[in-house]
């Protein structure tokens, strides 16, 4: 089964890094295996090469930059595939991101066991866990278009979600209490030396600071 997430806002960042780069790796176990290569213990500085594997088990998380203002952080037991033209996520959760103030390019795309994902200057959270997604707009305009035509508008603040028994569930908007605890929580949010530049959007956008 195949469906397409079309995710989009207005805003975007500052220009990154030429070649994908891991730039925080914040704890452990996490893990990358390069093309006919061994994998390895995730470090700061290493450079990713198409068809990359980056792998993380709870606690593990990382974060890395890409080229064009764009950014992801990998966190839980989580499989991702970077192919060079987009995000292969098999499980686990993701957050990822272009800068603001980017200039627009072609969509940084996200692809899931039943979704691909396309983002234009949003931040935006993708989990894979049990046959279960989930799909939340942290800040700017997301669009979701499924494999059966149908189609979902996101904004600050909402979700949806799919799960292999029930297929699509409406998008609904998360409480504040939800939103606090959610940002509280967050293992993406929270607790990396690296920066994330759209962080001060999300806080302005979901009345997280004054």
């Amino acid at each position: 089964m195949l469906a397409t997430l079309l995710l989009a806002s207005s805003s975007s960042g500052a220009v990154g890094s030429v070649q994908p780069t891991v730039v925080d790796v914040p704890s452990r176990p996490a893990f990358i295996k390069m093309p006919k290569l061994r994998e390895t213990n995730a470090r700061v500085g290493q450079a990713l090469q198409q068809n990359t594997l980056l792998r993380t088990q709870k606690p593990g998380r990382m974060q890395v930059q890409l080229p064009g203002g764009r950014g992801f952080r990998l966190g839980g037991d989580a499989l991702l595939r970077y192919t060079g033209q987009q995000l292969e996520l098999k499980s686990g959760q993701i957050i990822a991101w272009i800068n603001p103030g980017q200039k627009r390019g072609d969509p940084l795309k996200i692809r899931t066991p039943v979704a691909t994902a396309s983002i234009v200057g949003t931040t935006v959270f993708i989990e894979v866990v049990d046959g279960q997604i989930k799909v939340f707009s942290w800040e700017g305009r997301v669009q979701v278009e499924t494999d059966a035509g149908h189609r979902y508008s996101l904004s600050s603040g909402q979700q949806v979600t799919y799960d292999t028994a029930k297929g699509w569930q409406p998008v609904r908007a998360l409480t504040r209490a939800e939103l606090d605890t959610r940002r509280e929580r967050s293992i993406l949010l929270n607790g990396f030396n690296a920066e994330m530049e759209t962080l001060p959007v999300i806080e302005k956008e979901l009345g997280f600071t004054q």
